[in-house]
């Protein structure tokens, strides 16, 4: 039964994979191929489009023309997110985004992700395990409240605002979250509510937080949908809402930045739409191409797809409690190798596939994230290295270093049993997370980037009062909202952690364990120190810290703004 099972599941991959091949074929011709009429500009772009035929990324100075003997840059504004321009081009460019309401957009969202709960359920029914009724119940209800939702609550003012933007961001996950983990209740695989939503946002925000002590003995579509979860969340689902959206005009797309501090929604070609279906395209190759280096490694064919889901997603569910301790070394060489290029800005890959390969290998963001890296693994192999000898200790380090990193969570061994120093390097890159425009989370490397130079200018200041010293970032003058926007989100994200802390903090775990949650939590990471350490999970947190918690998962995940604004009562109070 299981070889059957086995051949069938690989049938489908196969078929899946030929289509995914022939869709992202045919979109990449239709984008890259010159256009006979000219793209309508974006309201949001105050310089017209570039006339060459070839895709413009107004963030990279091309290599034709920059001077000799002088490094092509790239502008700040592609290599951050919301929350670091949130006081700046975001309300102009969310300010009139007409079609859909605030109503139709969640309804369009339980409808998509009614759709997408579909291969878990074909999974469980391949698998037969008893849990086909749970997916199948899940659908149901979830495309039959989409739909009322958007047929029938459609409020006389449909112009959305900045505001309602962000309220469609924070709101729409939280409606996400609620709905995806009615297959773990309806399966009883999690018959609490407060475990199952927790599970279920730890996998949309590509956490990787888990409840689960024997992950081994769910049904084999509950794992999928689990996972799956991890891929729809890497790059957003309200992108996806979006793509496949025909009423949705091109200016729509702004609303996505709000939901994404992952790959961001600057225009890499004339049509913001355009640009974000080469983003997903990227995403689609990069997953395949891991799967395939999976099949390659000779990992069972479910077990790839469910770790190249994961690993795309940076969020670090696997199938064994041991997450990748379990498999060949070969196989970990993969993850972290893929753990590190989700963590890349996506912008740089579509350089990379226009040429510009250099200038895309010139980011000093890149730069920085991949030294970082290197000399974080360096320093843990050799302080491990009695522990395990000098091969094994090279490939743990290197793979929780870009596991914490990617914040993505799968774990070889547990990082709690090594050395101080080694412990306190996992600590210290809790906070980093990858590059601005990848899958990642964290504070990303842009914003330490600027912070650092935000300080040293402070500094300078005070030694050197009439000096001024400009702040650069990929060889550009930074504008000074953009730095004072940092500044103010790095203080909402001190304040946010803070809070969650001391609203966990009565749990009689310890300081370690109540702490390192609130991080790992916050900044989308997954396992931390004390009892969530990579060998222990959250089941013992209650029912408050675990809701708690959920929220800290959604509020890392969507860089605070959007979520405080769904919730906060003035957002809704003007809506008709």
């Amino acid at each position: 039964m299981k070889a059957n099972h086995r051949k069938a599941t690989l049938v489908i991959v196969i078929l899946l994979n030929l289509l995914l091949l022939g869709v992202c074929g045919w979109t990449l011709m239709t984008l890259l191929s010159p256009s006979d009429a000219p793209s309508e500009p974006d309201s949001s772009q105050s310089e017209p489009a570039s006339s060459s035929e070839e895709p413009s990324f107004p963030s990279v100075k091309p290599e034709s023309s920059t001077p000799e003997n002088s490094s092509p840059t790239l502008s700040l504004p592609e290599g951050l997110s919301l929350s670091d321009r949130f006081g700046n081009c975001y309300e102009a460019a969310l300010s009139k985004l007409e079609t859909l309401t605030i109503e139709e957009k969640l309804g369009q969202l339980l409808l998509c992700e009614a759709a997408l709960l579909l291969p878990s359920l074909g999974v469980s029914i391949l698998y037969r395990e008893g849990d086909a009724l749970a997916f199948f119940l899940t659908i149901v209800l979830t495309a039959l409240c989409g739909g009322l939702l958007a047929a029938l609550l459609r409020p006389k003012n449909k112009d959305m605002s900045a505001k309602d933007g962000m309220a469609v961001a924070g709101l729409g996950w939280l409606v996400l979250s609620l709905f995806g983990c009615l297959p773990f209740l309806f399966s009883g695989a999690i018959p609490f509510f407060p475990d199952a939503f927790f599970e279920t946002v730890s996998g949309f925000t590509t956490t990787g937080s888990t409840i689960l002590s024997k992950i081994e003995g769910l049904p084999h579509g509950v794992l999928f949908w689990r996972c799956f979860t991890h891929w729809i969340g890497g790059m957003g689902i309200l992108v996806f809402v979006t793509i496949i959206s025909a009423k949705a005009p091109d200016r729509t797309m702004h609303i996505l930045r709000a939901e994404m501090p992952g790959p961001t929604m600057d225009k890499i070609v004339p049509k913001a739409r355009d640009g974000v279906k080469i983003l997903y395209l990227i995403y689609i190759v990069l997953t395949l191409l891991e799967f395939a280096a999976f099949l390659l490694a000779d990992m069972p064919i479910y077990d790839a797809i469910i770790h190249a889901m994961s690993t795309a997603g940076t969020g670090g569910f696997g199938m064994l409690n041991s997450s990748m301790a379990g498999y060949a070394p070969v196989c970990q060489w993969i993850v972290a190798f893929f753990m590190v290029l989700f963590a890349i800005n996506f912008n740089l890959f579509f350089l990379i596939i226009m040429g510009q390969w250099r200038t895309a290998l010139r980011s000093h963001e890149l730069i920085c994230f991949l030294s970082i890296i290197v000399v974080a693994s360096g320093i843990i192999a050799f302080n491990i290295a009695p522990m395990y000898g000098a091969g094994d200790a090279v490939r743990h380090s290197f793979f929780q270093v870009a596991a914490i990193i990617s914040t993505t969570g799968f774990a070889t061994a547990d990082y709690t049993t090594w050395p101080g120093l080694s412990q306190g390097i996992i600590f210290v890159l809790l906070f980093l997370g990858g590059c601005s425009g990848s899958t990642a989370g964290g504070l990303k490397i842009s914003r330490v980037m600027l912070l650092a130079q935000s300080i040293r200018r402070e500094m300078q200041h005070v030694l050197h009062p009439r000096s001024t010293r400009v702040v650069r970032f990929e060889n550009k003058k930074v504008d000074e909202a953009v730095i004072n926007s940092c500044n103010t989100y790095f203080t909402l994200y001190i304040v946010c952690i803070a809070v969650i802390f001391l609203l966990i903090c009565w749990e009689p775990f310890g300081l370690t364990t109540n702490l390192s949650a609130a991080i790992t939590c916050f900044n989308n990471v997954g396992p931390g120190f004390g009892i969530i350490s990579p060998s222990g999970n959250y089941s013992a947190f209650s029912p408050f810290s675990k809701l708690v918690l959920s929220g800290a998962m959604l509020l890392g995940r969507l860089e605070i703004y959007p979520l405080l604004i769904a919730i906060t009562p003035t957002a809704w109070a003007k809506r008709r």
